[in-house]
């Protein structure tokens, strides 16, 4: 049985401010919950409507999954993780730059594209979605216990930056297939209906777009995920 407490706790943290205030995030789904619980990340409390063999959780019935669950269809299991400190930023040679990406769907798979690429951290921009959003951690697929975000005043970062920089633009670029790529840089990406701020654009020497090979004028461009795809595949060819 859940208690009151818990419940309006759980509830909460739909928001990021209770998130904040807590230091507590929400992952819902087997495989997700299960790659969290056996990961770096600590665990608060996992509730589930059925026993798991390798999870130790606290069994509720269906009601009361239904009233902590943020998805239309709640999963059997649902996990409160707590939220990594990383006083500590860590960067590789490449970092992906996020500029005002608001949608969390395009983030959680952001994040996960940066797994698979073995990108460890990202810097985004304070304006961009929180990553411990319910539908942040739903779209990373368990990535974002692997890929670190950073929220910084991205704008000062890349002018105290010793790296090539790199933008994403739709026009007046250089194609990503004529570009010789340095491995030491950072890409920007830019917000999925305005592009990359004109401030931050100032500052990217090196402006790439993916050409489109038809004749027409639409598609007027990709989605966020297909086009960051793109442009990692061309930097580790």
């Amino acid at each position: 049985m859940i208690t009151n407490n818990e419940l309006k706790t759980i509830k909460s943290l739909k928001f990021k401010k209770y998130r904040d205030k807590f230091s507590l995030f929400i992952a819902e789904g087997y495989k997700i919950v299960n790659e969290l619980y056996h990961s770096k990340i600590d665990t608060e409390e996992i509730y589930s409507t059925i026993n798991y063999e390798k999870i130790n959780s606290k069994i509720i019935n269906e009601l009361e999954m239904k009233k902590i669950s943020s998805l239309k269809s709640p999963s059997k299991i649902l996990g409160v993780f707590k939220i990594p400190k990383n006083n500590e930023k860590i960067f590789g040679e490449l970092i992906l730059c996020l500029d005002n990406i608001s949608d969390p769907g395009n983030l959680g798979s952001i994040i996960r594209l940066c797994d698979w690429f073995n990108i460890k951290s990202i810097l985004c921009s304070f304006n961009t979605v929180d990553c411990y959003n319910p539908k942040v951690i739903q779209a990373s697929m368990g990535s974002i216990s692997r890929v670190s975000c950073y929220y910084f005043n991205i704008l000062e970062f890349l002018k105290k930056s010793n790296k090539k920089i790199y933008g994403a633009f739709l026009d007046n670029s250089s194609s990503i297939y004529s570009t010789d790529f340095e491995r030491n840089s950072i890409i920007v990406i830019g917000s999925e209906s305005t592009g990359i701020s004109n401030e931050i654009s100032k500052l990217i020497e090196n402006r790439i777009t993916i050409p489109r090979f038809n004749n027409n004028k639409y598609p007027e461009s990709l989605n966020i995920n297909s086009a960051v795809s793109i442009i990692l595949s061309e930097f580790y060819k």
